[in-house]
């Protein structure tokens, strides 16, 4: 008996919201085609007039999440909720939802400010919140690091807009920073011209800002170097790593020695 109920009941359901269940089922996949659609033609739009891929990127993703959310509205109509009701009865737990989501509300408001005031873009190498490495991928509510050790990080653009931000990468050439210390025997002149030809050895050091060479100090144990050289960001790192070995190579054939500690035995006579 209560078998025959249910079955009825199932055939009652069906017959009466099988047709407006199969209508939204059949909008929301051509709904979700069609903005697949637009979504591809925004892109190109996009990529024609000539937008980096930072704010292409977001553009496409948040008018994707646009015409979602008026799909689901549309979906819900067909399916005989009221938009004004969904309206109404969103309005109304808006504040409870608000209160919820204030971490991903602030994330997205973080995301409109990073595409607004530009600190970085895709490819820039920027520390920030305490990690370090190449901007990926900037999405609404977060942004994507890959550090040096190819390691992928997620930042929320909440906390990483409202941070300190260094861009190491924006102004298209960096500096390397180099202090060399030298004993105290060694002679300034021939030290800072021995110094200013490793410099110059290496192809990709830029004439302008020039580089430099002068004493930036005297230490416990060394006469120290302040050795400056601007390079293209593409071959900072190489050309540092390379410099290092070229001074400690040049130095040692000039026969100027870089101080370092050494150990003395004490013999005790018995």
């Amino acid at each position: 008996m209560n078998v025959e109920i249910i079955m009825t009941w199932i055939k009652e359901i069906i017959f009466t919201y099988g047709p407006e269940l199969l209508k939204a089922l059949a909008l929301l996949v051509i709904g979700l085609w069609v903005i697949k659609l637009i979504l591809r033609a925004i892109r190109k739009g996009l990529a024609k007039g000539g937008l980096d891929d930072t704010l292409k990127k977001f553009l496409s993703n948040l008018v994707g999440w646009i015409l979602k959310i008026m799909l689901f509205i549309a979906v819900l109509g067909q399916l005989g909720i009221q938009s004004t009701s969904f309206v109404a009865v969103l309005g109304a737990a808006g504040l409870a939802v608000g209160l919820a989501l204030q971490g991903s509300l602030a994330n997205f408001a973080g995301g409109v400010l990073i595409m607004l005031f530009r600190p970085f873009k895709v490819g820039d190498t920027i520390q920030a919140q305490g990690e370090i490495g190449t901007v990926k991928e900037i999405d609404i509510f977060t942004t994507k690091l890959l550090t040096p050790q190819n390691r992928l990080v997620i930042i929320p653009n909440g906390s990483l807009s409202n941070g300190n931000i260094t861009n190491f990468t924006a102004e298209g050439f960096q500096k390397i920073f180099l202090t060399i210390g030298v004993s105290y025997d060694a002679d300034i002149k021939q030290t800072k011209e021995v110094l200013w030809n490793a410099i110059q050895k290496q192809e990709h050091v830029m004439a302008d800002p020039p580089p430099l060479v002068e004493v930036s100090g005297l230490g416990d144990s060394s006469v120290d170097f302040a050795v400056r050289g601007a390079v293209p960001n593409e071959f900072f790192w190489p050309t540092q790593f390379a410099l290092i070995a070229t001074i400690k190579e040049d130095l040692d054939a000039a026969g100027i020695e870089i101080p370092y500690p050494h150990q003395v035995e004490i013999q005790r006579k018995g």
